[in-house]
């Protein structure tokens, strides 16, 4: 099975799933794009990375590191292994040193633990294929004017979290009484505002 590196590119609030989250994910070595939904506690946790901002308490991706750090074990890749009706199929591999384990995880857990554990993300060449696309700077997806290495000349523009997107999990936090985390995305909204 053939499988090609991701990075994240973006996170957006989901205009057509209210209450959740986009996640883009795109090649490292190329210009295909995967977008994922996932939850605000997912999309918070990699919104904080990304952003670098620093939780003033554990979140639970936190406490799953604390608990392997405790034991040893370490996470060595998130691998995004199977699609089926739309559900994007994930497991991360740890390892202890001795012995490596495949525990099934939702795609926006592992893409929040590959964060904390700074581990590659994987997915299969067919998945990249059958839904992988390329945008351009205007949205129009440009998948059809690849060349035979499923490359385009001019790189697309990179998505980053919008103060809108950050509004929305600023009031997330505020709905799940997580105030600190509210308060830390009040103030990035503030500095990206030059306020």
């Amino acid at each position: 099975m053939r499988r090609k590196e991701l990075k994240i590119l973006g996170l957006s609030y989901s205009q057509s799933q209210i209450g959740s989250y986009v996640l883009v994910l795109s090649e490292k070595k190329g210009n295909k794009k995967i977008p994922l939904i996932i939850k605000p506690t997912e999309a918070q946790r990699i919104a904080l990375d990304l952003e670098g901002i620093k939780s003033p308490r554990p979140l639970t991706h936190d406490l799953v590191k604390s608990v392997t750090d405790a034991f040893n074990i370490d996470v060595q890749e998130v691998f995004i292994y199977s699609l089926a009706e739309g559900i994007f199929y994930t497991k991360i591999i740890a390892s202890n040193g001795i012995e490596e384990v495949e525990i099934e995880c939702t795609g926006g857990d592992g893409i929040a633990l590959s964060v904390i554990y700074k581990c590659p993300i994987y997915v299969t060449t067919e998945i990249l294929d059958s839904v992988g696309i390329v945008i351009a700077d205007d949205g129009s997806d440009l998948s059809h004017d690849l060349d035979d290495e499923g490359e385009i000349y001019d790189s697309p523009k990179e998505i980053s979290i919008s103060i809108e997107d950050l509004e929305h999990m600023m009031n997330d936090a505020i709905e799940n009484e997580e105030y600190e985390i509210a308060a830390e995305i009040r103030d990035r909204i503030s500095k990206l505002k030059g306020e």
